[in-house]
């Protein structure tokens, strides 16, 4: 297959009626290592705004579960890209998503920029790494795609182009990173799970660590009390990573079939299978603090923050 035959293929469909589709062929076809790395350095990076990483911390799910917790959010999101927001695998998939968010307080700001993160990462460490970067018609693709993501979260105010998530991106981290110590734990715990996945699993983990923040910004590194790599660390390690997308580029040809998230050796938490309806977390009681003589879901009252979400006590809320 012609080395561009993909991206004639991506450019050749609707960027919004066929957003699913680009998405779908960008991320399990033409650049399914890169935008894997990219979108867990999506989500490793909401851990700096202390809204999240504590929020993170305290569930214990992401620092005493690391796998469970990355493997459910590759998971069910893989779901959706894979069978489609309206099929009904990816209702199921949304509707479990909304089940775990409605059960905790989290602001809309907070939901839009990490959605904002998903939008802006892949896009951003393709155009440095990629053995190619996006085209625009991608690009719009890409957002187009992940604003239909939002809106089946019940995200408010979500922005309308790229331009707009990278703005409200960088301005959200611009005010809102900030050290805590939780998240910070977070953070760890994080990149300790990363030291197992091959193959850096062979690597030692000193080494994996200092390739991982040398692809972190000053801003990032600063806000989990990370020491700043050395410029000679910095030059290193990135111009591996551009070597490797060169090599990519003039030695590999296209994938002519799919990897989806599920076929990938760093899912280790379900060797016998799962549903998608089991995945993630299930409070037993309402986790969030609310106003004095409200009735916790635990003694059979509707939590308060769920119901307005449309999601019950008990996890029956929609896509």
């Amino acid at each position: 297959m012609n080395r561009f035959a993909l991206r004639d293929l991506t450019n050749r469909l609707d960027a919004q009626s066929q957003c699913e589709d680009i998405v779908r062929i960008l991320s399990t076809q033409e650049f399914p290592w890169d935008i894997e790395q990219a979108l867990s350095f999506a989500l490793f990076r909401t851990y700096a705004v202390p809204s999240i990483g504590v929020l993170l911390h305290e569930t214990g799910e992401f620092n005493q579960r690391t796998q469970k917790r990355y493997d459910d959010t590759v998971l069910i999101l893989d779901t959706i890209l894979e069978h489609g927001m309206s099929s009904p695998q990816g209702r199921s998939a949304f509707r479990r998503m909304n089940q775990m968010h409605g059960a905790y307080d989290i602001s809309n700001d907070d939901m839009r920029y990490v959605l904002s993160t998903f939008v802006v990462m892949p896009v951003r460490w393709l155009a440095d790494f990629g053995w190619r970067a996006l085209t625009p018609h991608e690009v719009t693709a890409w957002a187009n795609y992940y604003r239909a993501v939002g809106r089946h979260m019940g995200i408010q105010d979500i922005p309308e182009t790229y331009a707009a998530f990278a703005s409200f991106l960088d301005a959200y981290e611009a005010e809102h990173f900030a050290f805590d110590a939780r998240g910070r734990a977070v953070a760890d715990a994080t990149l300790e799970l990363l030291t197992t996945f091959p193959p850096t699993n062979l690597a030692p983990k000193r080494l994996v660590h200092l390739f991982a923040r040398t692809l972190m910004e000053d801003a990032l590194l600063d806000a989990f009390h990370y020491p700043r790599p050395s410029k000679l660390s910095r030059t290193v390690f990135r111009l591996a990573l551009k070597a490797r997308g060169t090599f990519v580029r003039h030695a590999l040809s296209p994938r002519e079939t799919p990897l989806h998230g599920r076929q990938r050796p760093n899912i280790r938490s379900y060797p016998q299978g799962y549903a998608v309806e089991s995945l993630g977390t299930f409070p037993k009681t309402c986790p969030v603090k609310h106003a004095t003589g409200t009735a916790p879901a635990a003694q059979g009252g509707a939590c308060p923050v769920t119901a307005a979400r449309g999601v019950s006590a008990r996890g029956g809320g929609d896509a």
